[in-house]
């Protein structure tokens, strides 16, 4: 694998020494580039010693051999690793401010990007670095959280550079999904995503708060696992990736009517999306005025998309629900799993702030129809998340056609 790990300037620099070697222990042929303040606290010679290459400071500097370095160094690797990154780099990513060569090797890079900022406590805290972590993570870059401990201003908190052994066990994980993998290939996944509005007048609506973050996720990694994707979308808070099919639904009826229009056509069908339950009878034609102290509203049930296209499924087809609960999150998955007759089910406790609705991360259980072992996810980015839940339905598929093979 050829990673390409960039140094930016921060005290923890030199820990960069140690995620270099470890890559290299693995097995990658590592690439290295430098900030100018990086250089202050540790010699490009240290890196080029180590790494056996040329290590790019300025793509402009005259020693430099390769004139466009910010185009080749970026889309030839498999990962693009930012360690330690600072505040001021992460503001540049989110912002796209190219104004080196390191950010402008993320804006133009191809690969995955795996960044662990390392800043002050304060720093790392606010609101403008926070804003910057969530617009990465919307961008899909995986961000490995730093550690807490006394820093070398003296502050003790988070913002310390994780460790190397962490950053380089992150980044086989992620390559390890994303680089080369092709396992989807020939597949056609219909999957839902987001919210389902439910006009009540001309300007109001029953919804939920889903965000479309978990679907959209898993659009972009079936798509970058080789399968081919068309993502049916209710409202959601995220782009849906350009590669994929996208069809537009805004209420329940017109997301059940897209779904079943693609779904003879699918292989895997994958029900990420928020669906109300339940619709006004009637949409009145003007906004209701405010008359009496309350209001009554007559609802009725939406159609079943999961349960029609689970009965209704051609043979070796997957059908894989999602279940957001808030109690007894086991029980009630299972109960659905085995209503509506799934293959597998995701489930999770959307009570929670750091994996509910409009989270940037997820922990979910994943439950089978099979006699299989249920597989818990412990808190990751929803990225990650929907690398995992694609890991299991490629087993299935796989035990699908052991038994078709045993039973010719």
């Amino acid at each position: 694998m050829r990673v390409a790990l960039a140094v930016t300037g921060g005290i923890a620099a030199y820990k960069a020494i140690e995620v270099l070697r470890g890559l290299q222990r693995a097995g990658c042929e590592v690439r290295v580039a430098m900030t100018r303040h990086a250089c202050e606290f540790v010699a490009p010679l240290t890196f080029r010693a180590l790494s056996g290459s040329y290590v790019v400071v300025d793509d402009y500097a005259p020693n430099n051999p390769d004139p466009i370095a910010h185009i080749t160094f970026s889309q030839t690797i498999d990962l693009f690793i930012v360690a330690p990154a600072t505040a001021n780099t992460l503001a540049k990513f989110a912002n796209g401010v190219a104004d080196d060569f390191v950010t402008s090797t993320y804006l133009a890079c191809t690969a995955p990007v795996l960044v662990a900022p390392a800043m002050n406590t304060t720093m790392l805290e606010h609101p403008a670095t926070q804003r910057n972590l969530a617009k990465l993570r919307a961008d899909g870059v995986h961000i490995l959280a730093p550690d807490a401990g006394e820093m070398a201003c003296g502050t003790i908190g988070p913002g310390r550079l994780s460790d190397p052994e962490k950053i380089v066990a992150a980044a086989l994980g992620v390559l390890s999904h994303t680089a080369g993998k092709t396992d989807l290939i020939g597949e056609h996944i219909l999957i839902t995503a987001g919210a389902t509005r439910e006009p009540i007048d001309p300007v109001r609506f029953l919804s939920n708060r889903s965000s479309g973050k978990m679907g959209v996720a898993l659009a972009k990694a079936a798509r970058e696992r080789g399968a081919e994707v068309t993502l049916v979308a209710g409202v959601t808070s995220v782009d849906p990736p350009s590669d994929v099919r996208l069809i537009k639904a805004t209420t329940a009826a017109e997301m059940h009517r897209a779904v079943i229009e693609n779904a003879s056509s699918s292989t895997i069908f994958i029900a990420a999306a928020a669906v109300a339950d339940y619709a006004p009878a009637r949409m009145a034609e003007q906004k209701i005025k405010k008359a009496n102290s309350s209001m009554q509203l007559e609802l009725e049930r939406t159609p079943d998309i999961l349960g029609d296209i689970a009965s209704t499924r051609r043979n070796g087809q997957l059908i894989v629900g999602f279940a957001a609960e808030t109690e007894n999150l086991i029980e009630h998955a299972t109960q659905k799993l085995q209503k509506k007759g799934l293959d597998a089910i995701v489930a999770n406790d959307v009570s929670n702030r750091d994996s509910g609705f409009d989270a940037e991360n997820n922990a979910v259980a994943i439950l089978f129809r099979e006699d299989l072992e249920t597989v818990q996810l412990p808190l990751m980015s929803k990225t990650e998340t929907a690398h995992r839940i694609l890991d299991e339905i490629v087993k299935l598929r796989r035990n699908e056609k052991s038994r078709q093979a045993t039973s010719k």
